[in-house]
């Protein structure tokens, strides 16, 4: 598909990319200024390897104010992005043929870290008539005498579901009957929730069981610092030093630079990302009203995040399964990412982290190639 995609792009085709997971938007001008004013002071040394005592003061604030989970730093660790917390969390902690729960449609980065980790991916399978999320009895039923972790990504991607309080607190009392299972719970999305009722997030709804629970979050998605590599990790302090351990021994600590602009990213003005959640909800719209118009597509309406996952099925038997869709549509100029690279099928995932001029166009494309 990438390569494909650079092919047209050289013989000079406008591509659209639907395919990217990260906002349009600029990064704030004061997150950038305090960027620009620590290389100034020549902050450009080590700092320790699991954050400055400063971003963690943040980040404590960020999980209490934003996720309502009450943490002390001593419970929280600065990484290069979420995707490393939680690769060291899982390295920390699964060995040989121990098994993690992993809804699907998943990041594709999950599978990849547990089975890197020596562990065995358990899928937990969704679908769109259940806007993609799972029961407690779903989850139940996959837990064997190996279980490690269930993963879970709220609001998700690739789908945007959210899991609203009642469904956590089924999925906690499912937790209280299996004191192995420990969750992962990634909420790096949190604050592109577009339910109405708030963010919801199981180490703050059930304390007793945050000794149980990693929460991951960060400043990528919300405040448009993707490249700035900075993830949050919030949990019970033995994981939390062993992930520091490892960290040690991989990458060291994440850049001197970018700690100072996430510190201002989470301590400064945040009226704006109600603005920001505001356009993608109304893109959000945009894209579901356009996709369920196209004959043979269809997609519930994701919850949360920037994404739509698009069932297919009925064109299935016209391309023969969703990579060669996914090609089509290439062939029409819009890059979008087949549903089996997240462990679905028969369908594909599209980001509307783009302008609403280039998403109508993208959409007309779309239209376009399926009816060709």
């Amino acid at each position: 598909m990438t390569d494909r995609a650079i092919e047209l792009r050289e013989e000079g085709r406008d591509i659209i990319s639907l395919s990217v997971g990260e906002p349009d938007f600029d990064t704030p001008p004061h997150v950038l200024a305090a960027a620009h004013a620590a290389l100034e002071a020549g902050l450009t040394k080590y700092t320790p390897v699991g954050g400055t005592s400063q971003l963690k003061r943040a980040a404590a604030l960020h999980f209490r104010r934003d996720l309502g989970i009450d943490v002390p730093t001593s419970q929280i660790t600065v990484s290069a992005g979420g995707k490393q917390a939680i690769f060291h969390a899982l390295l920390a902690t699964v060995s040989e043929g121990e098994e993690v729960i992993v809804p699907s449609p998943w990041w594709v980065s999950y599978p990849e870290m547990i089975r890197f980790a020596g562990g065995k991916v358990v899928p937990l399978m969704t679908s769109p008539k259940d806007n993609f999320r799972f029961s407690p009895a779903d989850f139940e039923a996959q837990i064997g005498p190996r279980t490690q972790w269930l993963m879970l990504n709220s609001p998700g991607n690739p789908t945007g579901a959210c899991y609203p309080a009642e469904m956590l607190l089924g999925i906690a009392e499912v937790l209280r009957r299996n004191p192995r299972v420990m969750v992962l719970s990634d909420d790096i999305y949190a604050p592109l929730n577009y339910t109405g009722g708030g963010h919801a997030t199981l180490a703050a709804l059930c304390p007793d069981l945050a000794d149980r629970v990693l929460t991951i979050s960060g400043v990528s998605k919300s405040h448009a610092m993707t490249g700035f590599r900075i993830g949050l990790a919030a949990g019970p302090e033995w994981l939390i030093r062993a992930m520091e351990r490892l960290q040690s021994h991989s990458s060291g600590n994440p850049c001197s630079i970018s700690q100072a602009a996430a510190v201002a990213a989470l301590e400064g003005p945040q009226e704006f990302l109600a603005k920001w959640r505001e356009r993608f909800r109304a893109r959000r719209d945009q894209v579901v009203a356009a996709i369920n118009a196209i004959p043979g597509l269809s997609t519930p309406t994701p919850d949360g995040a920037f994404y739509c996952m698009i069932d297919a099925s009925p064109l299935m038997e016209r391309f023969g399964d969703d990579t060669a869709l996914a090609l089509h549509i290439l062939e029409h100029g819009v890059a979008i990412v087949p549903a089996s690279a997240f462990g679905g099928r028969n369908g594909f995932r599209i980001s509307f982290a783009a302008d609403e001029a280039r998403l109508d166009e993208a959409l007309r494309r779309i239209a376009k190639a399926l009816a060709a």
